[in-house]
This record gives C-alpha cells, structure tokens and sequence, in this order.
C-alpha cells in the first residue's frame, strides 16, 4: 500500500505555506492540498517566523496593502489559535547538526542555500517523509536526503 502525503508526514516549506495567506500563483493548489487533510500541519517556529517575515516583506515591497498585511497575520494567527497549524517541537541543535552535515553533503553539487537546508534538516529531525516546495533546487536537495516530493499539479 502506497502512503500518500498527509499533514502528519510532511514538511511544508514556508514559502509553501505562505502561499495559504497571500495569493500567489501556486496559492490555489495549496488550499486544496491542506484541505484534504483535517489534521493539523507542523510548523517550526523559525517557520512561522519566515512566515510572518514574508507577510511583511510582501507589504514593504507594495504587493499589498496594509489592510491586506492586517488580514494576513491575524488569519496565520488564527490558524495556529483554532489548531490547524502547530507549533512543532524541533531539536535545533539536531537539526543544526544535521545542517551542517547536509551542507559538506551536498551544496557542491546542488547550490543549496542555509536557508533550504535548514529546512530539509527541520523535515528529516522530524521524521517526516515528504516535503511541499516550489523551489527546484530545495525540491532537489530534499530528494536527495530521500523526502519525497508533495507533487500539486
């Protein structure tokens, strides 16, 4: 029996994830993949700050308004206050550790930047199986760390 991508099993990029809160081309594909599953989606803490950062970045280079800002942070806020989204408890210094392995792994063959291994490093001190990006080259890499790609298209 094939398991499919759940929330339980996978790790959402925030760049991902930030796709559920302001619209994006990928934003449609998002809301109907997290949808399907009615538990709730982990989300590191340094996630949810890049979350929140992208919100913000998003305002200060006027793609939305303020009113739009506004919206977005409170429903982010709203899903981690109803339980869709939670908190995940990672252990940094594993997860670091594993970075840093990762990094003398594969960045001469993949150009993976800090921030993408991070992420696969968070995915894998996890467990988790699957990884949601829309970046080639951190899909790439998580492959190569064996997670498999959360297709949407």
């Amino acid at each position: 029996m094939r398991t499919a991508a759940t929330a339980e099993n996978t790790y959402v990029d925030p760049s991902a994830l930030l796709k559920l809160y302001l619209h994006e081309p990928e934003s449609r594909s998002v809301a109907a993949w997290r949808v399907r599953w009615r538990s709730a989606l982990a989300v590191t803490l340094f996630g949810r700050v890049e979350v929140m950062n992208g919100i913000g970045l998003a305002l200060a280079r006027k793609f939305i308004s303020r009113p739009v800002h506004k919206a977005a942070l409170a429903a982010l806020d709203d899903d981690f206050a109803q339980g869709r989204l939670i908190l995940a408890d990672v252990s940094w210094r594993a997860a670091v550790r594993l970075a840093e392995d990762i990094s003398r792994q594969h960045t001469p063959a993949t150009a993976g930047r800090t921030l993408d291994i991070l992420h696969v490093a968070s995915a894998l001190t996890l467990q988790r199986r699957y990884f949601l990006t829309f970046d080639n080259r951190q899909r790439k890499l998580a492959q190569a760390m064996g997670l498999k790609d959360v297709s949407l298209q």
